[in-house]
C-alpha cells in the first residue's frame, strides 16, 4: 500500500468508521460476559470470536484488503468504546491493533515492510506483542533475548517475553532480539507464526484486574523467524528509525484509550448509582446531594480534558505533525496522565456511589482493580518524567 493510498483512505473515511464493527448489540454482549471472565480467570474467547466475526480484526486495514482503514484517531474511539464494556477485551486486542497501527503508520509515511500486517489482519490472524522481558527496563532499545542468524537470512529466537496478551490465541508473534556481531550488538526485529513452534505459554495469568486478557509469559525456544518476515535490524539504543517512532505512537496511544474508556464507564456507573440512592435524611435521591453532585462533576470535568489531550494527539500522529525531538515525551506523558486521570476518575466514582460498589460483583469495583494495571505498562512514571527531563533539559551529564 502507497503512502498516497493510505492518505486516502484518512480522507474518504467517516469520522466514525472505527465504531462500525462495535455494533451496540456486540458490546452488549462483550458487557455480560466481562463479570464471568474476570471471576473465572478466563480468555475472552467468546467476545475474540465476535470480534473477529465483526471484521474488527481488519480494523485499520484497508478496504482493499478488505479492512475498515481507520486511523489511529478512529482506532482510539473505537476501543474507548470496547474497554468502556470489557476493559481486559479491550487491553487484549489492544496488542493486535497497536502492530495493525504500526503497519499503518507506516504506510502513511511510505514504507510498506509491514504491509503483509495489514493483509493478514484483515483475513483473520491475530497479532500479539512480545516486547516486554523481565529485567529489561531499556524496552525497544535492547534485548536480553538472542537473536542467532540462520544462513537463508531469517532468525531463531531464544528468550523469555513477559505480558504477552493474546496468548491462549494468537498466530503472529512480533518479536525483538539482540545478535550479536562482529561490529556490535544489532537489534533483529521480526514476526513469527505461531504453527512454526518454538514457543510456549507458561499458563501464569492470575492477577488483580485485567485478568481476561491472559498475557501469560511466553518462552522462545529457537523459534523460527522466516527472511521474509524480518522487518528490522537497528543499533541497541534510541535510534530515529520509523518503526521505533511508530511503536511508541501506537502503543502510548491506544493503551491510554482503553483507560479512557475506564474513566467514561465510570462516570456512567457513578450516575446511575447516584440516582438510585435515596438520603434518609432528606427523603431525596443523592443525584441531588451537593456533595455526590461535586464527585460526578469533577470525574467529568477531568474525563472532558483528558478526551482532548489523547485525541489530539492521536490526531498529530495521523497528520504528520512534527513534534521533532518532543514526540516521545508527548506520547509517554499522555499514557501517564490518562491512567492517572482514570484513577482519580474511579476514585470519585467509588465515591460517589455509595458503599455497595466496595462489594466484589460490582462493575465499578472490578473497575477499580482494573486501572491498578496502567501503572505496568510502559511509559512507568519515571521513564515518562525521565524522558520529559531530557526533551527539555538535554541529556545527562
Amino acid at each position: 500500500m502507497t503512502a498516497s493510498a493510505a492518505r486516502d483512505d484518512v480522507d474518504a473515511t467517516a469520522p466514525d468508521v472505527g465504531e462500525r464493527p462495535l455494533t451496540d448489540e456486540l458490546l452488549a454482549r462483550v458487557h455480560d460476559r466481562a463479570a464471568g471472565y474476570d471471576e473465572a480467570n478466563a480468555f475472552f474467547a467468546e467476545d475474540l470470536a465476535d470480534l473477529r466475526a465483526a471484521g474488527y480484526l481488519g480494523l485499520c486495514s484497508p478496504a482493499a484488503y478488505g479492512g475498515a482503514g481507520a486511523t489511529l484517531r478512529q482506532t482510539s474511539d473505537a476501543q474507548r468504546r470496547l474497554a468502556a464494556a470489557a476493559p481486559a477485551t479491550a487491553l487484549g486486542i489492544n496488542m493486535h491493533l497497536v502492530w495493525t497501527s504500526v503497519a499503518r503508520i507506516l504506510a502513511d509515511r511510505g514504507i510498506d515492510t509491514l504491509d503483509f500486517v495489514l493483509r493478514e489482519a484483515a483475513a483473520g490472524e491475530l497479532f500479539a506483542f512480545g516486547v516486554s522481558e523481565p529485567g529489561n527496563d531499556l524496552m525497544l532499545f535492547d534485548s536480553v533475548t538472542t537473536a542467532r542468524r540462520e544462513s537463508d537470512g531469517g532468525y531463531r529466537y531464544t528468550g523469555r517475553k513477559i505480558f504477552t496478551s493474546l496468548s491462549p490465541a494468537w498466530t503472529r508473534l512480533g518479536v525483538h532480539g539482540r545478535e550479536e556481531t562482529p561490529h556490535g550488538p544489532r537489534l533483529v526485529w521480526g514476526f513469527l507464526d505461531r504453527a512454526d513452534g518454538g514457543t510456549r505459554s507458561l499458563g501464569d495469568w492470575n492477577t488483580l484486574g485485567m485478568r481476561a486478557s491472559q498475557s501469560h509469559t511466553t518462552e522462545l525456544e529457537d523459534a523460527r523467524v522466516r527472511p521474509d518476515r524480518i522487518v528490522a535490524t537497528l543499533p541497541v539504543g534510541p535510534v530515529p528509525d520509523p518503526l521505533i517512532f511508530a511503536i511508541f505512537a501506537a502503543f502510548e496511544v491506544l493503551l491510554a484509550s482503553v483507560y479512557a474508556g475506564i474513566a467514561e464507564r465510570a462516570v456512567i456507573l457513578a450516575i446511575e448509582a447516584a440516582s438510585r440512592r435515596t438520603s434518609r435524611r432528606s427523603g431525596a435521591a443523592l443525584d441531588q446531594d451537593p456533595d455526590t453532585r461535586y464527585r460526578i462533576a469533577e470525574a467529568q470535568l477531568l474525563v472532558d480534558g483528558m478526551l482532548a489531550d489523547l485525541t489530539a494527539t492521536a490526531q498529530d500522529v495521523d497528520r504528520q505533525v512534527d513534534h521533532g525531538p518532543r514526540w516521545f515525551s508527548r506520547l509517554s506523558g499522555v499514557k501517564v496522565r490518562v491512567t492517572r486521570t482514570t484513577r482519580e476518575v474511579v476514585d470519585l466514582a467509588l465515591a460517589a456511589g455509595g458503599g455497595a460498589q466496595f462489594t466484589r460483583t460490582s462493575e465499578l469495583s472490578r473497575l477499580y482493580r482494573d486501572v491498578a494495571a496502567g501503572a505496568y505498562h510502559p511509559s512507568s512514571d519515571s521513564s515518562a518524567h525521565a524522558t520529559m527531563a531530557t526533551a527539555l533539559l538535554g541529556p545527562l551529564a
